[in-house]
């Protein structure tokens, strides 16, 4: 089945054993038209700065809690870019509808794998960051059952307020000719972030509002089990089912290492830029815009190897260059206005040296990830596709994982050499 949004965002003619794409200008004026539109709501991150930079106290009510925080954004991201990209590769083939009501049963099934690797993932981040905190930082067992069941209650709460908005604007952007693969997750990695940011900082109240909190959570993590068990026992024939939980159990294994990681390197960062709130502010936008450009890479290039108009190897790169520029290019515009934007929300003015301080550190970001994740996005789409995997199943759950850490490290690496420089203090 075609649809007018895949003859647009793919346009073909029918010589030659590949799809002919587009020519090379038009492609690339088209994606950064609607890589700019869909990174636009990466400025959404700086609001999920700002309510960290409100609420700084929570932050430090406990060691871990700074250290969690980043592990379970990427863990959350990992979950939607899972769910955005199958949706949107499933929109374009047909097999799911642009409908809210009386969906295919392969909608179905996707949702029900939401849940029960959404409670997957929570088990496994909160088992491995159970025991590097015992075993590493030598907490006590009380206050690391509280940061298991913080985690198991964030993911739990996200999962009922994220989903139904990722569906939402799946089908929305695709009735209006929009590309769901270059729309969808941008704006749901942002969103997304807010309303874990908000779930975090409420579970991270109960963890340390006494008996009634902790009742409250492991109610509300109870009834999030006992969902996951039933779907997994009732649903385990379903078609696909299977298959999708054991591939991606494999990607979050992978994903569970790597977003600790990404908690120590945020740590780091918190030692070297002291009061410097801005980088906190800007800190969501920037892995969000960052994981963004390899979203949008990847899940353009899975869609194409699904529809046969991309050849699977890594010397067809070259032909994809015109998407590839197009979002990068609005990221670095992107990056320039975050600038102005957290130096005004932090200090409700913008110095002129300020600004070109922190410009220069972003671009500078910007230079050394983007085309980082935009090479792994591509290279993910193509192994896995011709490894007979669902490269949905692995290109941005793993590229989501990884570009924050690989933006957090770069982060670190251009703020210590900019503060050696004398740049930034």
């Amino acid at each position: 089945m075609r649809t007018n949004v895949v003859d647009e965002a793919y346009p073909t003619s029918p010589s030659g054993p590949l799809l002919e794409i587009a020519r090379p200008r038009s492609r690339l004026f088209g994606t950064l038209k609607q890589s700019f539109l869909a990174l636009s709501f990466d400025l959404g991150g700086l609001l999920a700065g700002s309510i960290l930079v409100a609420f700084s106290e929570i932050l430090s009510s406990a060691p871990w809690v700074i250290m969690i925080y980043p592990s379970i954004i990427s863990m959350r991201g990992v979950i939607g870019g899972f769910f955005s990209g199958r949706l949107s590769t499933a929109l374009h083939l047909g097999m799911v509808k642009p409908s809210f009501l009386e969906n295919t049963r392969y909608f179905r099934v996707l949702v029900y794998s939401m849940i029960i690797l959404t409670f997957q993932s929570s088990l496994m981040m909160g088992g491995l960051a159970y025991l590097i905190n015992v075993s590493v930082w030598s907490v006590g067992l009380i206050e690391a059952l509280s940061i298991f069941s913080a985690i198991l209650t964030t993911m739990g709460l996200s999962l009922i307020l994220v989903s139904p908005v990722t569906i939402g604007i799946s089908i929305l952007s695709f009735k209006r000719g929009l590309d769901p693969d270059i729309i969808v997750y941008p704006v749901m990695s942002t969103l997304g972030d807010i309303l874990v940011t908000l779930c975090f900082i409420l579970s991270i109240r109960l963890v340390f509002s006494g008996l009634p909190g902790s009742l409250i959570m492991w109610l509300l993590n109870t009834a999030f089990l006992i969902l996951a068990v039933l779907l997994l026992v009732r649903k385990r024939g379903a078609e696909g089912l299977s298959r999708t939980i054991k591939e991606f159990s494999l990607t979050l294994i992978v994903v569970a290492l790597i977003v600790n990681v990404t908690g120590s390197l945020l740590g780091r960062i918190s030692e070297l830029i002291g009061r410097r709130k801005e980088i906190y502010v800007l800190y969501p936008a920037l892995i969000d815009t960052i994981g963004d450009v390899g979203s949008m890479v990847g899940s353009t290039m899975t869609t194409k190897l699904a529809l046969g108009t991309a050849d699977p190897s890594f010397r067809s790169i070259g032909e994809n260059l015109p998407e590839i520029g197009g979002v990068l290019i609005s990221s670095a515009a992107w990056f320039l206005l975050f600038s102005s934007a957290s130096l005004y929300l932090v200090h409700r003015s913008v110095l002129l040296s300020d600004l070109i301080v922190l410009a220069a550190i972003l671009s500078s970001l910007n230079l050394l990830a983007g085309p980082i994740m935009a090479a792994v996005s591509y290279s993910l789409a193509v192994v896995t596709f011709r490894n007979g995997l669902d490269p949905d199943n692995f290109v941005i759950p793993c590229e989501s994982s990884l570009s924050d850490s690989v933006t957090t490290a770069c982060l670190l690496l251009v703020l210590y050499a900019f503060t050696q420089a004398g740049l930034f203090l």
